[in-house]
């Protein structure tokens, strides 16, 4: 595992999924942000204005805002991937007309959105993930190890409120599931692309943490550039991350 900086797309392996349709303006590169929206209406409400003021492509966002069990709040313009099932805790939207994304059904749950991205000449597998403080590391460390697989030979790019802190992400602790995590990723030889910074990736009462982690692995690493936390408000606990493929 390495925290870098750099897609070498190829094929992508071939999956029962379903073609989404999008909206919006050719960009390149892809300008993707990463953001927790802790269910918050006035959350959702930001980052859609912040999309029509700073073009972004591709959002992947943890814990939506919901009402009655649906995700609701984002700009009905754009296209948002998310599995039927109730309560879901991530979502990709996507705010580019001439990106095509497909959604990966049998991969996605409740806490995993996964999605092939096409974009001219570029392909890879994308994921937004939650790994809930209260579950199991070892099942989500399955549910990455799929992604992998499925994704073997391609670019892969995983972004995620891991709910774990790690020295090697620029956390000051360590904690148990920092710990397995970092292990199961240096085994994987995938990259955490987490910049040390000034400002934490999550503030609270509680204090400061760098728990949303941005991973690829070397196929797409080439592409990868441009990894900042936002200042702009977020409205959340969680800033907002951006970066370019």
């Amino acid at each position: 595992m390495r925290n870098i900086d750099k897609t070498r797309p190829t094929e992508l392996a071939k999956a029962n999924h379903k073609r989404i349709a999008t909206t919006n303006k050719q960009q390149t590169p892809i300008r993707c942000t990463q953001i927790n929206l802790q269910h918050l209406r006035s959350a959702t409400d930001h980052p859609m204005n912040l999309i029509r003021q700073d073009p972004t492509d591709i959002v992947f966002v943890q814990e939506p805002y919901q009402i009655q069990n649906k995700t609701a709040g984002t700009t009905r313009s754009y296209r948002t991937c998310i599995t039927n099932e109730d309560k879901s805790r991530v979502a990709i939207i996507i705010a580019n007309d001439n990106i095509d994304a497909l959604l990966i059904k049998q991969l996605s749950d409740r806490d995993t959105t996964e999605i092939e991205v096409r974009y001219k000449s570029t392909r890879f597998i994308a994921a937004s993930m939650n790994l809930d403080i209260k579950g199991e590391m070892n099942n989500k460390i399955t549910k990455i190890e799929e992604i992998l697989k499925f994704g073997l030979g391609t670019g892969i790019l995983i972004n995620m409120d891991s709910n774990s802190r790690s020295q090697v992400w620029y956390d000051k602790q360590m904690i148990i599931r920092g710990r397995t995590l970092k292990e199961y990723l240096t085994s994987r030889d995938l990259n955490i692309m987490n910049q040390e910074s000034d400002h934490a990736t999550c503030h609270s009462r509680r204090g400061r943490s760098n728990i949303d982690l941005t991973i690829t692995n070397d196929h797409i690493l080439k592409r990868f550039k441009q990894w900042e936390i936002s200042m702009e408000d977020s409205c959340s606990d969680h800033n907002i991350i951006k970066f370019n493929i």
